[in-house]
């Protein structure tokens, strides 16, 4: 049975959940949902589990979510504990590869993959990250230069994108 902790935090649009398992950082939720958001979510990628809120385990994943928050932090140095599709985790760590400040195209992201054609598929997996920031999704804007869909919403993309450009 994989325990999987929880605890929120505050942020500048509002309080998120963020939860770990005891392998690292697995899901962090959009400001001001509820926590049922994080019970949907956690039947994917489980399948036997049990939530229990800890502050004192999420405590140095919010201390380095609070320093990126305010523009002291640029690379995240903890655990990561997230499961998905070879196709998914492939996008995810193209993400992870994106320089802090920099932006990219979903056709971008595709081409970094080896598969220039899956520009959709791409946009389904960056939809489907559930750690928002750490792997940095929110670095991914339309080939126009617009600001396209974001899990946690456009205010909260376009927060982090200005927060990476100060």
């Amino acid at each position: 049975m994989t325990v999987l902790y929880f605890d929120t935090m505050s942020s500048v649009l509002g309080n998120l959940y963020v939860v770990a398992s005891d392998e690292g950082i697995v899901y962090i939720g959009t400001p001001n949902a509820p926590f049922e958001e994080v019970e949907v979510w956690a039947k994917r990628p489980f399948e036997n589990y049990v939530f229990e809120e800890n502050s004192e385990k999420l405590a140095p994943y919010i201390e380095q979510l609070e320093a990126y928050f305010t523009g002291e932090l640029r690379a995240f140095d903890m655990p990561i504990h997230v499961k998905g599709t070879p196709f998914q985790l492939a996008v995810w760590d193209a993400l992870k590869e994106l320089p802090y400040g920099a932006t990219t195209s979903y056709s971008g992201i595709a081409e970094r993959i080896g598969n220039p054609k899956a520009v959709r598929a791409v946009g389904a997996a960056i939809g489907a990250n559930p750690i928002l920031a750490i792997i940095p999704c929110h670095r991914v804007i339309g080939k126009n230069g617009k600001m396209t869909g974001f899990r946690s919403g456009i205010p909260m993309k376009e927060f982090l994108l200005q927060l990476e450009q100060k």
